[in-house]
């Protein structure tokens, strides 16, 4: 959100520009954000409810950003780059991330979807949306409250103040 809006007057200058969010399906699997706790640090074991509600938030930011933009050259898209053999893995135990690895992306296939929404000449016009898979994708209902994106807008502001 910070360097996103630090950089906006740059962006706007150089239209038509494109912002791309990398998400995560794993948005789905939360039901609020608790503005309360979101701060704070991660309290689960796992950290998977923590990063589920930070691609939500992700999701929300590239919406409510689209809403902001409309108009103005400057287009927006957030994306499910899908499970990437990455090294974010590197704290999972030696035998399950020998076991998982090969059922994941490649880093390259990870980008792909990534490029897709940053040079896709098809995209040009369109800004608010979800993809996976270099497709449009719908996201969860919850990652299309336009109320809820922009409370969270309006807070990350206050936090940035």
């Amino acid at each position: 959100f910070l360097l996103t809006t630090l950089l906006l007057e740059r962006i706007w200058a150089s239209a038509p520009a494109r912002i791309v969010v990398v998400a995560s399906a794993a948005h789905s699997s939360t039901k609020t954000i608790d503005f309360e706790t979101l701060r704070q640090s991660t309290q689960s074991l796992t950290g998977l409810p923590e990063y589920s509600v930070a691609k939500l938030a992700n999701i929300l930011f590239a919406n409510e950003l689209a809403r902001r933009l409309e108009g103005s050259g400057v287009t927006t898209y957030a994306l499910h780059p899908g499970v990437v053999a990455t090294n974010v893995w590197r704290s999972v135990p030696w035998p399950i991330e020998k076991l998982i690895k090969p059922f994941m992306r490649s880093e390259e296939k990870g980008a792909e979807t990534t490029l897709y929404c940053a040079t896709e000449d098809d995209l040009r016009d369109e800004s608010g949306f979800y993809y996976a898979n270099c497709k449009l994708k719908e996201p969860s209902a919850l990652a299309k409250d336009l109320g809820l994106a922009k409370k969270l807008w309006e807070q990350s502001e206050a936090w940035i103040q």
